[in-house]
C-alpha cells in the first residue's frame, strides 16, 4: 500500500517535470537571452540607473554655486501718519537789512511733511564668491566620485546577475541530466523486479529479495521527485531573476568554450586596473583625500564681490536710484577649531580606505589564483568525463547489438544506459564547474 501511494505521488509530480512542461508550448531560451532579459528587467539595476541620474543632477546643482547668486527684493508700505520736520525761525541765519531791521531766516517757524503715504522699494543684489571657489571645486570633484562609485556598483551588480543566471542555467541542466539518470535507474529497477517475478512464476528461483527490489524502485522514485522539485525551484528562481513572465522557460543547451586562459600574473595585472572591487576601494580612498582637502579649505574666510541696484519712491531724503558695488566678508572663527576635528575624522577614513585597498588586493589575488586552478582542474575533469561518455555510448551500442542478437537480457542494456546517463550528468557537472570558475575569474578582473 505504501509503495502504491509513493508511485501515485511520483506519477503526479512526474507530470510537472521539465520534459512534460516543455512540451506544453514552452519558449526556448539560450543562456545569452536569459542574461539579456535579467539585465533588462532587474530592479536593482534600474535603481542604480536612477541613482546615477540623481547624482549627476547634484553635480549640476553644485556647479551653479560658483557663479554669482542674485537676490531680488521688493517692498510696499502705506503710512497712515506722516512725519514732519520743523525749522525754527532764524535757524538758517539772520539778514541785516539795516541796523534796526534784522530779518530772520526763516522769519517764522516752518514745518514740512516728510515722505508720502505710499512707499515703494525694489532692488537686486548679486554676490560672487571669490575665496570659496576652491572649496566649490573640491565639492564638485566629490560629486563626480559619487557618480563613478555608483556606476561601479551598477557594473558589479550586472556581473553578479550574469553569474547568477549562469549558476541557475547550468544547475538546471545538470539536474535534468541527473533526472535522466534517475529515470534510467528506475527503468532498470523495474526491469529487475519484472525478471524476478517471471523467474518466480517459472520456478527458476526460490531465493528472491523482492522487497529489496521494490525498495530500490521506491528509492529511485523518491530521487526523481526530489530532482523534479529542485528543477522547478531552479526554473522559478530563473524566471524571477530574468523577469520572464510570458510562459514556461525551456533551456537551450550551449557548448562552453574551453580556450586556454591567460597566465595568473596577466589576470592579476588586469584586475589591478579593472577589478570592480579594487576600483570601488580606490574611489573611496580618493573621496577621503578630497574630504580632508575640503575640510582644510573650510578655514578660509568667505570673501566675495557684492553689487546691486535699488530704487525707492516715497522718501525724499534718499535717492530714488542707487546702484552700488563692494566687498562682503564672512568668517566663522569657530570653524577653525571644529575643522581640526573634522580633518582628524577624515584622516581616519583615509586610513580605513588604505587598509581596505590592501585587503581587497590580497583577497583578489588569492581568488584569482583559486579560480585559475579551478579552471584547469575543471578542464581536465571535462576531458575525462567526455571520454567516459564516449566509452559508455560505445558500450550502449554493443549492448544494443547483443540485445538484437539475443545474447543478453533487457536489464543488461538498461544497466548500460543507466551508466551512460550518469557519465553524461558527471560531464555536465564538470562543465558547470568550469564555467563558474571562468565566470568568477571574469568577475574578479571586471570583464562582462
Amino acid at each position: 500500500m505504501k509503495h502504491n501511494i509513493c508511485s501515485l505521488l511520483f506519477l503526479l509530480l512526474h507530470m510537472l517535470t521539465p520534459d512534460f512542461l516543455q512540451a506544453q508550448d514552452a519558449a526556448p531560451y539560450t543562456l545569452q537571452q536569459l542574461k539579456d532579459s535579467a539585465l533588462k528587467n532587474n530592479h536593482m539595476l534600474a535603481i542604480k540607473e536612477w541613482t546615477i541620474g540623481e547624482k549627476k543632477a547634484k553635480i549640476s546643482e553644485d556647479e551653479i554655486k560658483k557663479y554669482p547668486s542674485a537676490m531680488l527684493n521688493g517692498n510696499y508700505q502705506y503710512n497712515f501718519i506722516l512725519g514732519d520736520i520743523t525749522i525754527p525761525a532764524g535757524t538758517i541765519g539772520e539778514l541785516p537789512l539795516s541796523p534796526t531791521n534784522i530779518v530772520l531766516l526763516p522769519n517764522t517757524d516752518k514745518s514740512f511733511t516728510v515722505g508720502g503715504h505710499n512707499n515703494y522699494n525694489i532692488g537686486i543684489t548679486a554676490y560672487q564668491p571669490i575665496t570659496q571657489q576652491a572649496k566649490i571645486k573640491t565639492g564638485l570633484q566629490v560629486d563626480r566620485m559619487e557618480v563613478m562609485l555608483t556606476e561601479k556598483e551598477k557594473q558589479k551588480i550586472s556581473l553578479q546577475i550574469r553569474q547568477g543566471v549562469e549558476r541557475l542555467y547550468y544547475g538546471t541542466l545538470i539536474a535534468q541530466k541527473k533526472l535522466e539518470e534517475a529515470n534510467a535507474k528506475l527503468e532498470l529497477a523495474k526491469a529487475r523486479l519484472e525478471d524476478l517475478e517471471n523467474a518466480l512464476l517459472a520456478g527458476k528461483t526460490i531465493n528472491a529479495n523482492k522487497a529489496g527490489l521494490q525498495a530500490n524502485i521506491a528509492d529511485e522514485e523518491q530521487n526523481i521527485l526530489k530532482l523534479t522539485i529542485q528543477i522547478q525551484d531552479y526554473l522559478g528562481d530563473l524566471a524571477n531573476l530574468t523577469g520572464i513572465r510570458t510562459g514556461l522557460i525551456k533551456l537551450t543547451e550551449t557548448e562552453p568554450a574551453t580556450d586556454q586562459p591567460a597566465t595568473v600574473s596577466a589576470y592579476k595585472t588586469t584586475a589591478m586596473s579593472s577589478g570592480i572591487d579594487l576600483q570601488i576601494a580606490n574611489i573611496n580612498k580618493s573621496k577621503a583625500l578630497l574630504g580632508i582637502k575640503a575640510a582644510k579649505q573650510g578655514n578660509r574666510p568667505d570673501l566675495g564681490l557684492i553689487a546691486g541696484y535699488a530704487y525707492q519712491a516715497g522718501n525724499p531724503l534718499l535717492p530714488a536710484n542707487n546702484p552700488f558695488v563692494g566687498l562682503n566678508l564672512k568668517w566663522n572663527l569657530q570653524e577653525i577649531f571644529s575643522n581640526k576635528q573634522t580633518i582628524k575624522q577624515r584622516e581616519f577614513l583615509l586610513k580605513q580606505a588604505e587598509e581596505n585597498i590592501a585587503y581587497v588586493t590580497e583577497q583578489m589575488n588569492n581568488d584569482i589564483e583559486k579560480a585559475y586552478r579551478k579552471i584547469n582542474e575543471s578542464k581536465m575533469l571535462m576531458l575525462v568525463a567526455q571520454k567516459a561518455v564516449g566509452y559508455r555510448k560505445e558500450e550502449v551500442k554493443v549492448e544494443e547489438d547483443r540485445r538484437a542478437a539475443g545474447y543478453n537480457v533487457n536489464t543488461d542494456l538498461l544497466n548500460t544506459k543507466s551508466l551512460l546517463a550518469k557519465a553524461e550528468a558527471d560531464m555536465y557537472a564538470a562543465r558547470l564547474s568550469y564555467l563558474l570558475a571562468v565566470s568568477d575569474l571574469k568577475f574578479l578582473v571586471g570583464e562582462p
